[in-house]
This record gives structure tokens, sequence and C-alpha cells, in this order.
């Protein structure tokens, strides 16, 4: 697509790497939720330069939040010279932890033929660096536009969202009086439109025992052996159960069309000592055992059946087995989430993905939940879809990055979207 906007975004390449690097070199590493003010401030600072009514926004008292780890956010805002829709660009800014196996520094955003190497790189710090150049060249090529453009930065998407967009719905952000369209760019490739998300149910899991002497286990209940009981239910029925069933909702990538749960920690006896710790175990029993359990589900499953089939297991267990005994505790619940395919916002992006990049778009569902959830059920707003750069697969891997291309493209594909929605 050659067109003055596109000319425009084009020409803001070497700010759209610069954005994105400055953004990555900003640690917000969720948990425990650092440096949200400082990325905020960056934001507000950028934003205003382009026009945008800001405002910077605490969640005080929501999940995390705290004087030492204060969930900020940041709403701007431009208005056009007519009345019109608003078309609202929602990102994260917090990432995930570091892990190992990383040959590239995480907060440098160091480029490397054709990508920007990071931890948020591609999830989502290249969408959000592609939402703010795609709405500073569709301004300077369409001043008169109508309507309003939004461009948000919120916190804990990584652990729910609670803290910032769940927030920002409560307080009526995302209002459809206030709001009538939502891309959040996460990364689904610059050729996809995703319209919504699985669902999620997280549980804690703790089995009971006794604590005795190492020496004489017989005298104690060893709840570890109790969780083994549990995790060898789940491994020869719960898990063979939840792979026969699959969706019609276009989950990628494959094996995500299934039902599936993770098991994200285990944690029974003894706590760990500190590294610099020198000495031995001391001989007990372990009288507790915990695990969490990390639940996806689809569209054709209820969240009531996810839960039951689990409790089921567990009571059975209780019934069969000599002093079993257990704890199940609900973390969090989330239910699927999906955008029709002929709301206006799908139709839009559909077309300008198509002008910009020469094909029609393939239509997908995250495996993990999103923003959407929130923006859908708190808000009441169903014209929301995610759309960005990136490659699913890489987030919250090692070596995580975004193609500079790739970037520019999804830029052209929003900017697009804006004069499709704001300039008739």
């Amino acid at each position: 697509m050659t067109t003055p906007l596109a000319s425009a975004i084009a020409a803001r390449r070497d700010d759209l790497i610069d954005l994105t690097q400055r953004l990555i070199r900003i640690p917000t590493l969720n948990p425990p939720g650092r440096d949200y003010r400082l990325i905020c401030e960056f934001l507000d600072a950028r934003l205003k330069k382009s026009g945008f009514e800001t405002e910077l926004l605490r969640a005080t008292g929501t999940p995390g939040d705290s004087d030492r780890y204060p969930r900020w956010n940041i709403v701007a805002r431009r208005s056009g010279r007519r009345p019109g829709d608003c078309v609202h660009f929602n990102s994260h800014t917090d990432v995930v932890e570091v892990g190992r196996g990383w040959t590239f520094d995480p907060f440098g955003g160091e480029v490397s033929q054709g990508r920007i190497y990071g931890r948020g790189a591609c999830d989502m710090k290249g969408g959000l660096a592609a939402s703010i150049i795609a709405a500073e060249a569709f301004i300077e090529v369409h001043p008169d536009f109508s309507g309003h453009i939004e461009i948000s930065g919120t916190a804990d998407e990584e652990s729910g969202g609670y803290g910032g967009v769940a927030w920002l719905a409560e307080q009526g952000y995302f209002d459809p009086a206030r709001v009538q369209h939502v891309l959040i760019p996460e990364p689904l490739n610059k050729d996809r439109i995703c319209l919504g998300h699985r669902g999620g149910w997280w549980a804690e899991i703790e089995t009971k025992g006794e604590i005795a002497h190492g020496s004489m286990p017989f005298l104690g209940d060893c709840a570890v052996r109790h969780m083994g009981a549990v995790l060898s239910e789940f491994e020869n029925k719960l898990f063979p159960a939840m792979a026969s069933r699959h969706t019609d909702m276009p989950v990628v990538p494959e094996g995500a069309r299934q039902s599936t749960m993770n098991i994200n920690s285990v944690h029974g006896g003894q706590p760990e000592q500190d590294p610099d710790f020198t000495g031995l175990p001391a001989h007990c029993v372990p009288d507790s055992c915990r695990i969490v359990i990390d639940r996806r589900f689809l569209v054709e499953e209820t969240l009531d059946q996810v839960r039951e089939e689990v409790t089921a297991l567990l009571e059975g267990l209780k019934a069969t087995r000599a002093k079993f005994d257990y704890e199940l505790t609900e973390l969090n619940a989330v239910l699927p989430s999906m955008t029709d395919r002929d709301a206006p916002v799908v139709q839009t992006v559909a077309q300008a993905i198509e002008d910009v990049m020469g094909r029609p778009p393939e239509y997908v569902a995250s495996p993990g939940t999103y923003d959407q959830k929130h923006i859908d059920r708190i808000g009441r707003l169903r014209n929301c879809i995610a759309y960005g750069p990136g490659i699913l697969e890489l987030a919250h891997k090692p070596d995580e990055w975004v193609g500079i291309d790739d970037m520019i493209d999804s830029a052209c594909v929003m900017g697009r979207t804006l004069e499709t929605l704001l300039t008739g």
C-alpha cells in the first residue's frame, strides 16, 4: 500500500525502533510490578507532545497494589475537529520474569537482523509502539479527522489485568458511550485478527498429612504421597478426558483447540532455604503439599463443569484413600470471550489488512486470556479484538523479539483502520 499515510509511517521507522527500545529498557517486571509509574510518565511525555490529553491513574486497592509497587495506568485522548466514534488502542505495559537461556540483554532492546530483542519486545511493547506511531502519523496526514483516538498503557495484564483494564472498565473508561472500537495490539501475527480467547480457572489444591520423624514415617502421614495420588488421578483420568474435547473456536496453535491444564507449581514439606545456606535438611514427614493448577477451558464447556470435574476426582480419593484430606481454593476464573466476525472493528481491520498486505486475514482465537475479557464482561463493549505485530509463540520465551518490518506493517493496518473509522 502506497498512500500518504503509509509514507508517513515509513518515514517514522527510526522513531519506531527508538520508541520500542526505550519501552523495553524500562523493566516493568510483574510480579512484583516494577516501574509502572516510570513507564506511564515516559508515555505521558511522549503523547502530550502529539497533542493528547493524558491521565495517570493509580488503581488503588487492586490485587498487588501497594505503596512500594503501585498499579499505575495511563489513558491518553486526542479529539478531532468534529464529533465521531472513539478508537481505543490498549496495550499492557507489564512483562513477565526474564527466565534462563537468553543470549541478548533482556532489557537492552538490541537490534539484530531486522529484529528488536528484549523481554516484552513481542508481548507487547512492540505493539504499543506501533499503535503510537500509527496514531501520530494519522494525525499528521488527517489533522481534520472526526471523533477521538485513545491510547492506554495498563498494568498487570500478565497477572489478570485487575490493576489495569479491569479497574479502568469499572471506572467507565470502556463504556460503549465513551469508546466504540478497541484494538489490543497483542502479538497474534500481523495478518491475523484475534476474535477472543479460551476461559481459565486457577486453583490451589492442598493435601494434608501429619508431621513425624523421617526415620519413622509410619507414625505420620505424608502429604506429598497424597499429592502423588492426586497427580496420578489427573494423569489417568483428567488429562485423557480433556484431550478428547475440541472446540469450534479458531484457537491457535492447534494444540490449544482442546481443553488443557498446566501444573504451575508444587510445594511440599520443608521450605527451600536461602542460597547461602550450607546445612542439611531436618528429617520430617511433610504435613502439607500444595499445587497450583491452570485449567484452560473451551467455550463449549461451563465453569461449573470445570470446577466439578476436579472436585469429583478429589472427593473420589477422599472416599477410597486412607487418611486422605484436602483443601481446594479457587484463585481466579475467566470466562471465554469471542467477538462476532461481522462486528465493525473486525470488518474494518480485515479490510485494512487486505489493503496493506494484499491478502485477507486469518481469524484466530488466543490460547490464553488477555484484557478483552474485562472490556467484554465489565465494560459491556463487544466491539473489541486483538491485533498487533509479533509471533505468539515467542511470548514469555528467552530471546523474545519483534520484527521491525512487522511493526511497520501493523502500524499501517492500524492507521488504515483509523482512516476508515474517523475520516469516512
